[in-house]
C-alpha cells in the first residue's frame, strides 16, 4: 500500500512504529496504573521469560517511542502550517486554522484521559502546540536557540531535582508497595465506578506532571520542526551524513545506558528494597538517555535502503496514517481487556503474556488499518477531527 500523493511515506512508517512502541509501554499501565510501579512486582523465582519481557520493554521501548511521537508531532506541525499558509495566504490565517485543530485535539485528549486512560498524551501535545504556534513563521535560528535553551534548562532542573529529593527508606518502600497493591486491585478487579474514580485522580496528577514536562515536549517538537525545515526528514537521502552521525551517537551512547537502566528497573521489580541499583537516578537520566536511543531508531529508519523501507511501509505506513485512531483504540481495547470493568485479564496475565497480547493487538491493527484505508482516505478519528476543525 503506497502513501497518498503529498504524504511522506517515511513519516507514516515512523508514526506506525511509534504507535506500536507506545502500546508496549502503555499496556503495563492499563493494569498497574500510571502513578505506580510500572512493571509491578515479580518474585525472585519468576520465570526467565517474564524477567526478559520486562527487561526488553524497559530497555528498548520505555521513553523511546513517546519522544519519537512528539518529534513527529513537531514535524507534522511544520508541514501542516506551511500547507495552511499556502492555502490561506498568510501566516496569521494559517496559525488561526491550526489553533482550531489544537483546540479539538485538546478536547479529544481530555475525554480520553477522563473516560478511558489516565496516561493520555494528546492533551499535553495540544497545550505544547499552542505554545509553539509563533514558531510557524520563525527563523531557523530562533527555533534552534529555543530548543537549546529549553533542553539545557530542563536537564539542569532534573539534575538539581535528584540531590534535593529525600532519600527513600524501607518504610517508604513498604508504604508505596501497599499503595500500589491497592491501586492494582482497583484497576484489575474494581467495578466501573471504582476504576473511573481512580482514573480521574490519576489523570489530575498526570496533568500536573504535564506542566513539568512541557519544556521537554517543546524541545522534541522543535527538533521535529527543524528536521522538516532543514530537509532531514523530507529528503533523508540528501542528508545521509547527518543521519549517520545521529545513528552513531544515538545507538553508541543510548544503547549502553538504556541497558543499564533496564537492569535497574528489573532489579527494582524483583526486589523493591534493593539499594545496589539507584532506580530513581536512572529514571531521571532516562529523560536524556531515552530520547538519545530514540534518535538512533529514527536515524536507522532514515538510512534504510529502498527494499527495507518498502517492506516496512507495507505494514507500518497504514498504521501510521491512522495513528490517532489506533492510539485511542489501543487504550479502549487495552483497558477493556485488562481492567476490572472489562475482562480483568490484568489480574491473571504474566509479563510474557502481556507482551504476547501486545503482539496480537499490533497484528490486528495492521490488518484493520490496511482494510480501512482500502476504502477510506483516513482513519475515523482523523476524519472526525478534520471535520470538527473546519
Amino acid at each position: 500500500m503506497t502513501a497518498r500523493p503529498g504524504r511522506l511515506g517515511q513519516l507514516d512508517v515512523l508514526r506506525g512504529m511509534a504507535v506500536f512502541g507506545i502500546l508496549l509501554v502503555n499496556l503495563w499501565g492499563f493494569a498497574w496504573g500510571t502513578l505506580s510501579l510500572r512493571y509491578g512486582v515479580l518474585p525472585a523465582t519468576a520465570p526467565w521469560r517474564d524477567q526478559a519481557a520486562i527487561f526488553m520493554v524497559a530497555a528498548f521501548a520505555e521513553f523511546k517511542f513517546y519522544p519519537i511521537f512528539a518529534f513527529l508531532f513537531g514535524a507534522g506541525f511544520a508541514l501542516q502550517t506551511r500547507s495552511l499558509r499556502q492555502q490561506l495566504g498568510s501566516w496569521p490565517a494559517a496559525q488561526a486554522a491550526y489553533k482550531r485543530r489544537l483546540r479539538w485535539l485538546l478536547l479529544i485528549g481530555l475525554l480520553h484521559g477522563c473516560l478511558i486512560w489516565s496516561g493520555d498524551v494528546l492533551s499535553s501535545y495540544a497545550l505544547a502546540g499552542m505554545l509553539i504556534l509563533p514558531l510557524a513563521a520563525s527563523r531557523l535560528a530562533r527555533i534552534r536557540n529555543l530548543a537549546w535553551l529549553l533542553a539545557g534548562g530542563f536537564l539542569l532542573f532534573m539534575a538539581l531535582l535528584y540531590p534535593l529529593s529525600p532519600g527513600i527508606t524501607a518504610a517508604d518502600t513498604t508504604r508505596q508497595l501497599q499503595e500500589f497493591a491497592g491501586r492494582y486491585t482497583t484497576y484489575t478487579q474494581g467495578g466501573l465506578l471504582d476504576v473511573a474514580a481512580l482514573r480521574l485522580r490519576d489523570y489530575g496528577m498526570q496533568m500536573l506532571f504535564v506542566i513539568v514536562m512541557l519544556p521537554h515536549i517543546i524541545v522534541l517538537f522543535s527538533l521535529g520542526i527543524l528536521s522538516v525545515r532543514l530537509g532531514w526528514l523530507t529528503e533523508p537521502g540528501r542528508h545521509r551524513q547527518v543521519w549517520q552521525r545521529v545513528c552513531a551517537v544515538g545507538i553508541g551512547l543510548g544503547l549502553p545506558f538504556n541497558l543499564l537502566a533496564a537492569t535497574a528497573m528489573l532489579r527494582q521489580t524483583i526486589d523493591p528494597y534493593q539499594t545496589q541499583w539507584n532506580n530513581m537516578l536512572f529514571e531521571l537520566l532516562l529523560y536524556a538517555g531515552g530520547p538519545l536511543l530514540a534518535a538512533g531508531y529514527v536515524a536507522c529508519l532514515m538510512l534504510a535502503g529502498p527494499a527495507i523501507m518498502a517492506a516496512l511501509a507495507r505494514w507500518l505506513a497504514p498504521v501510521g496514517r491512522m495513528a490517532l485512531s489506533n492510539y485511542l483504540s489501543q487504550s479502549l481495547l487495552g483497558t477493556f481487556l485488562l481492567q476490572g470493568w472489562g475482562l480483568g485479564w490484568g489480574d491473571v496475565l504474566r509479563p510474557i503474556e502481556l507482551l504476547g497480547l501486545a503482539g496480537l493487538i499490533m497484528a490486528g491493527q495492521v490488518v484493520l488499518s490496511r482494510c480501512w484505508l482500502a476504502y477510506f482516505r483516513q482513519g475515523p478519528i482523523e476524519a472526525l477531527w478534520r471535520r470538527l476543525a473546519r
